[in-house]
């Protein structure tokens, strides 16, 4: 499996790096990582990382690439409106406008609360276009007892989503 990680500047980072963490060696992966989720990154954990996302003319802005999925975790507000509104002004959404147009699967995880109703909207448009809209919204029945439990929650769920086979989380199992 091909897969595009992209990074944008939300909140909530290190859920990124997290997804990429725990992803399988076999899945071949490229990263994008904008411009504002480095400054995001350095203000909530001190990481600074280097990724130029102006690079349009990146392997992955191609649909000839042929990624097999593309996931935005986080996805700021302000990255889901470009997107729904076919905006790709930068490699994070031109990744996501191939992967609408190529049919691929699109994982947005939108790191915003409370959502407006224009993040709402946009939300439902791009569900509508077969966009996957998976915010990070931890599940109490899987027991999480810390942050790093929570974080695997999401991921195993996100990982669930794109058909990556895992067991980072304990998954319910009904009525005891």
């Amino acid at each position: 499996m091909k897969l595009v990680v992209a990074i944008s500047g939300a909140s909530g980072v290190e859920l990124g790096f997290d997804f990429l963490k725990y992803l399988p060696d076999d899945i071949e992966t490229h990263l994008v990582i904008s411009e504002n989720a480095v400054k995001v990154a350095k203000h909530e954990n001190g990481r600074i990382i280097e990724h130029d996302d102006s690079d349009i003319a990146a392997s992955v802005a191609s649909g000839s690439f042929g990624a097999d999925a593309t996931a935005i975790i986080p996805c700021s507000m302000n990255t889901l409106a470009k997107i729904a509104c076919g905006i790709s002004d930068n490699l994070t959404t031109r990744v996501a406008a191939v992967a609408l147009k190529e049919r691929k699967k699109l994982l947005i995880a939108p790191r915003e609360m409370p959502f407006s109703t224009i993040s709402l909207e946009n939300m439902y448009k791009l569900s509508l276009s077969g966009v996957i809209i998976a915010p990070p919204i931890p599940a109490y029945y899987s027991e999480c007892e810390t942050l790093e439990d929570i974080h695997r929650f999401l991921v195993g769920k996100w990982f669930d989503l794109l058909g990556i086979d895992n067991e980072l989380y304990r998954r319910w199992e009904g009525k005891r």
